[in-house]
Order: C-alpha cells, then structure tokens, then sequence
C-alpha cells in the first residue's frame, strides 16, 4: 500500500512537471519578439528577455535553433544565456553608426595597453561588475560582424564576441565561437571563472584572461593562426595593477591552422608562413604576457596538444612579477618558432617609477615536442630562449624530462652572430633571428637545473645544444643531445658555478667560474 501511494505521488509531481510550459521555466527570447531568420536583428528581443529574468531574480535565457543577428547583448547578474544546439547568435554589421555600445569614454589610462584590452562595451555580449552569471549550450556564437583589428573611428563597430569586467562567478560552457573579433573572449578583473569545452575558430586572440583570479580552463579546442590561442593578460585595463593568479588550464588543444578550419573539421594549412607576401605570421600559442603590469602567480598548464603553433612564451616586460608556474604533460607538433620563450624585460609600458619585473620559480616537465624552427623566414630560430636582461635575472628554472626534435640546420657561423639584447622591446621571439644554440639558449639566468632531456635535429646543424651567456649555478643531468662533428655540446660565457652529470660527449664536470669556455 505505502508502494502504491508513493509511486502516486510521484507521479502527480511529475505530470505537474510537465504542464509547466517552457516559457515558464525559460525566458525564449522568441516570446519576445526575436527571429531567426537570419535577416532581422534582434538586440532589443534578447535584451529585453534578459530584463524579464533579470526582473525576476535571475533565469535562463534561451535560444532556439536559428540565426540570431545582434548588437550588444547586456548581460545581467544571475542570468544563464544557452544557445541550444542549432542556435546561432550572429554579430550584426553596424550601419550608418547604428550598431554596437560605444567604447568606455573615460579611459584615461588606455596608453598603458592595447585599445582592445581598454574597452569592453562595444562587445557583442557585455557585462560588468556582475556575478553569477553564464553563457553555455551546443549552440554558436558567430562574431560575423566584428573587425579583427580596433576601429574607434568607425561608430557602432564592435570588435570582440564577449567582453567581460569585473564580475564574479562566470561560467562559459560547450558553446563555439567562430570569427571573434580581436578577442572571442576577453575577461578582465573575473574572478571565479570557468571555461569548458569551448570551441574557438578565432581570426585574433581566443581566449585573454586579464587581472583574473581563480580561474579554471578545460576541455577546450582553439584554433588561432593569427595571434595567440590562449593568453594570460596583466594589463592597466581597470586603472591599477592587478595580478591573474589561481590558474589551471587542462586537457586543451591549440592549432594554428587557417581561420575556420577548426570548426568545418578541415584542419587546412594553405596558408603558407615562409611565403614572401605572408601578412602574419603562424602564432595559435600559449602565452602569459606581454601585457604585463600586475604579473602572474601560482599558474599550472598540464595535458595540452599544441600543434601547427608557436609553443609556449612566459613574458613579463612592464614590471609585473611571475612566479611558481608549472608546465607538464605536454606534446607540440610543428611549432614554427619555439617550442618555449621564457622572457624578462624592460618594456615598461605602465606608470612611471614601476620597477622592472621579477620572474622566478618555472618548471617545465614531461614535455615531448617534434618538428621545431628552422623555417625559411627564420632558419636559425627554433632553439628553447630563456631571457632576463643585464641586472635582472630569471631564477630557478627547472627543465625535466623533456625530449624536443628541432628542425634546425644552420652551420657554424651562426655562432658568432650577435645576439641583441632587446631590453625596451616588445618582447617575442621573433625579434632575434639568429640564435647560437639549435637546442636551449640561456642569457641571465640564476639557479637552473637541467635533467632527463633528449635533443635531436632532423637537418646537419653545426651549433653546440647549449649555450649559455651569464648564467649562474646551473647544472645538467642524464642529457642526451646530439652534436655535429667538430660542434662543442656547450658554449659558456659568463658563468659561474656550473656542473655537468651524465651528459653525453661531456666528462662529468664542475666549473667554479669561466669567461669562455667550450664543452
């Protein structure tokens, strides 16, 4: 009998369930005047459905399958916007001035970064000082009318998929993003964000996570041939210095194969980087930097794919501080510069009396790579760059077991060719295109540790795997680098308190202290 009443009972509750229609339990922007046709813009519709959640507390806002075009979606504290699976949200065109919000007007601090990481409003989807918040579903946001590069002169332009500042809990979840402006998603001052499963066909930058904290990416596809695939950003952007701490990024893959081939599961590369007439050049990396005021803490990257790309460049070149960041379990596949570029500089782009940055405590291990540099544009780039400046070390730098296939095949005279110093310079490894290592290069640096490392290169190269220039209390073991016949393993110039352990071609030794010495 109790049987009996109770599966009753449940079943009343349930039939109740579904008599509520879902209107009630979602805000269907086409009960607010929105269509799907692909020819009417639908901004007011959507933002007036977000009002009636908002209105509410809070709710879900819903779009169905159908080609959605608008301008700037306002979001709301505990609002939910999903994109159901054939649902496309589409950046409309500005016409006659008429189109997105306008860029912030009072942005005296702009000159400290970017124009892209000073505005927010002129987004397809904006928000600030909001919290609770999401964007989710199998649906698409397709930035069709956003411009890759900044137009301030051109009124209503809009130039980035989602702009995000100053809020609290956001959570970005199995959407795709095709043609996101200059960012398909720039996050400034979030904290407690999450982005899952997102799919990125970006023409710019995919993801810029800025002056963020607690921050969790997983899961996601990102192709971006043009400029960085996922960037970790410290800009002025809110008028003070703050850091992106609290980091993990996991189970990602990044390419830099041609725009929109991600998501029509091409995978093209007709774009050719060593071309002559190459307008840009392959990028699709992993990089904390260049904006760089308030620096990066406590950051870790493990299982990622990066292909057809540009590695992975840690960069802190206007004061900001970078420390205790971890990089593990990573594969890369035809890294067109550098499989690493750790950075440290004097760019200094921020107010002034800000002292120059600090970057400490790196660790990259179980790192394979293969097929590095050694593009005709640059034929003697492609080696490991790790770069503090005169004054100003980069320390404790662990590097294990790592095992790394270099393009290389430049002869010996590239030894000699200068190395510059770039101190104020926008700091990318693009600016040196000679280096006199095919395997790591390491210039001011203090406390490294070297082990369980493989370097081979797949072209006669006549440079030594190692060079290192003022460099102090650094040691090597169990390497196995190949060498050319009549090529040392290592230049030292500079350096102090260097030990080698298991090194082949190297006799076990410990050197106190050389000016230039051979190995």
């Amino acid at each position: 009998m109790k049987n009996k009443k109770f599966l009753l009972s449940a079943l009343m509750f349930f039939s109740i369930a579904l008599s509520i229609s879902a209107k009630d339990v979602f805000y269907n922007i086409i009960d607010f005047g929105a269509k799907g046709d692909g020819k009417t813009n639908n901004t007011k519709a959507i933002n007036a459905a977000i009002d009636a959640a908002a209105s509410n507390g809070g709710g879900t806002v819903f779009f169905p399958a159908g080609n959605f075009l608008s301008y700037t979606i306002h979001m709301k504290s505990r609002i939910t916007l999903h994109l159901d699976q054939g649902a496309v949200l589409i950046g409309d065109q500005e016409v006659n001035g008429v189109g997105y919000d306008l860029p912030e007007a009072d942005a005296w601090y702009k000159k400290f970064q970017d124009f892209g990481h000073s505005y927010w409003k002129n987004s397809l989807i904006y928000g600030d000082s909001l919290r609770d918040i999401a964007i989710e579903g199998h649906g698409m946001i397709w930035g069709k009318g956003l411009y890759t590069y900044d137009k301030p002169d051109i009124k209503g332009s809009g130039n980035k998929a989602i702009g995000l500042k100053n809020c609290f809990n956001v959570t970005i979840r199995d959407i795709s993003i095709l043609h996101g402006g200059h960012f398909c998603i720039l996050a400034t001052g979030v904290d407690n964000l999450t982005i899952d499963n997102v799919r990125a066909d970006a023409d710019r930058d995919a993801f810029d996570i800025d002056c963020c904290k607690n921050v969790r990416i997983s899961n996601c596809n990102i192709n971006s041939p043009t400029d960085d695939g996922l960037c970790l950003k410290s800009s002025f952007g809110l008028g003070y210095a703050r850091p992106t701490e609290n980091v993990t990024i996991t189970n990602c893959q990044v390419y830099g194969y041609d725009f929109g081939s991600l998501m029509d599961g091409t995978f093209k590369t007709e774009f050719k980087d060593e071309a002559p007439d190459a307008k840009h050049s392959i990028t699709g990396r992993l990089k904390m930097g260049t904006e760089s005021n308030g620096g990066f803490r406590n950051i870790t990257v493990s299982n990622c794919v990066f292909v057809h790309s540009r590695g992975i460049c840690i960069e802190t070149a206007d004061g900001g501080l970078i420390e205790d960041v971890l990089i593990d379990n990573i594969t890369m596949r035809d890294v067109t510069d550098t499989p690493f570029f750790i950075r440290l500089n004097a760019r200094m782009r921020g107010p002034e009396g800000t002292p120059v940055g600090v970057c400490r405590r790196i660790t990259f291990s179980n790192i394979n790579v293969y097929d590095v540099g050694g593009r005709p544009k640059f034929p003697e780039v492609g080696a490991g760059m790790v770069m503090g400046i005169p004054g100003h070390y980069i320390e404790d730098l662990t590097l294990s077991n790592i095992r790394i296939y270099f393009r290389a095949g430049a002869s010996k005279e590239a030894i000699d060719k200068d190395v510059p110093e770039n101190i104020d310079m926008y700091p990318d490894p693009y600016r040196w295109h000679s280096l006199p290592a095919y395997g790591m290069y390491f210039r001011y640096v203090k406390g490294l540790r070297v082990s369980d490392v493989v370097l081979r290169y797949m072209n006669r190269d006549e440079r030594p795997a190692f060079v290192l220039d003022d460099v102090h209390d650094a040691s090597f073991y169990n390497v196995d680098a190949q060498k050319g016949d009549g090529a040392p393993q290592f230049i030292l110039k500079n350096v102090t308190n260097f030990s080698t352990h298991q090194v082949n071609g190297v006799a076990d030794s410990k050197i106190e202290k050389t000016e230039m010495k051979e190995l």
